[in-house]
């Protein structure tokens, strides 16, 4: 049933699911650190897909295994690296400049002069998006905070190109439900001195169960059906539509209207999307299989 619904809308569900879960977990900062809070989240999500998946009653190989593990370390470093951004930047900024590197990613795998033109509207978009994250100068905040979401971008652009060998290698959410049990034993460190802070209050504890399925898994899981169905380069253009939805996050939930700019940056985003669902060439029909990186 999924293969019928367009991975455009598939992945605005995903970045919204996503990013509100991270505008929530913002209001946490103030008593979670960010990274403890990132732990959590992966730690949570792990336990929710284990449940589900039972991903002990798959027959895995040793270069299975590792594959999805090393899925989870990547995973997990890009899920730290953007908490500690948003700790210091705005949610709309940091998922902007998050994006540059995995644009690179398209780049390198766009195959024809209608990706390429794509690849520039969204690399337009996304600076225009990003143009206001400097306003304030070169505080200790902001260079943390600029620091850390270059990090995630880079295990951004990790995670398309594993992901897609997940997702195509057999069953894509069972693996994830390993990484994400591996990210979490590498980086289970971060959870000291902060686990009474959280099992100690349910509340919190269970807004930190809702932040991991908002923001892991059912946005992660949507992607393994997306990257079962897309290149690299195409899912790479579909990430620029993240922006959007975290702006629209900003505004809804954070209160942080967008501005002409912002706007300019969403519409040449759009613009994007669009061209590079455009079907070229004498097969148009094969777009639509599996296609292998």
């Amino acid at each position: 049933m999924s293969d019928r619904i367009p991975a455009p809308a598939m992945f605005l569900a995903s970045g919204f699911t996503q990013y509100y879960g991270a505008a929530f977990a913002v209001g946490l900062f103030s008593v979670v650190p960010a990274a403890a809070l990132a732990w959590w989240r992966i730690a949570a999500a792990a336990v929710v897909l284990l449940i589900w998946r039972r991903p002990w009653r798959v027959r895995w190989t040793r270069r299975s295994l590792g594959a999805a593990a090393l899925f989870g370390v990547v995973l997990a470093t890009m899920n730290v690296t953007f908490y500690l951004a948003i700790s210091h930047l705005p949610l709309g900024t940091s998922v902007a400049i998050e994006f540059l590197r995995p644009v690179g990613v398209a780049a390198f795998g766009g195959r024809g002069w209608r990706e390429r033109l794509a690849i520039v509207l969204a690399a337009a978009g996304v600076v225009a998006l990003a143009g206001v994250s400097l306003q304030g100068g070169w505080t200790h905040s902001a260079v943390v905070g600029l620091v850390a979401i270059f990090a995630c971008a880079g295990t951004w652009a990790a995670y398309i190109l594993l992901g897609r060998r997940i997702a195509t290698g057999g069953d894509g959410i069972s693996s994830l439900a390993v990484a994400m049990t591996s990210g979490a034993i590498i980086y289970c460190p971060l959870a000291f001195g902060a686990t009474a802070i959280v099992v100690t209050h349910p509340l919190r504890l269970l807004a930190v169960i809702g932040i991991a399925v908002c923001s892991s898994v059912i946005p992660y899981a949507i992607e393994q059906l997306i990257l079962r169905r897309v290149t690299a380069a195409r899912f790479a253009i579909l990430v620029a539509l993240l922006p959007v939805t975290a702006t629209v996050i900003d505004a809804i939930a954070l209160r942080q209207i967008p501005g002409l700019l912002d706007l300019a940056g969403m519409l040449a985003i759009c613009g994007a999307i669009v061209l590079s669902a455009q079907k070229t060439g004498k097969n148009v029909g094969a777009e639509v299989a599996v296609e292998t990186a």
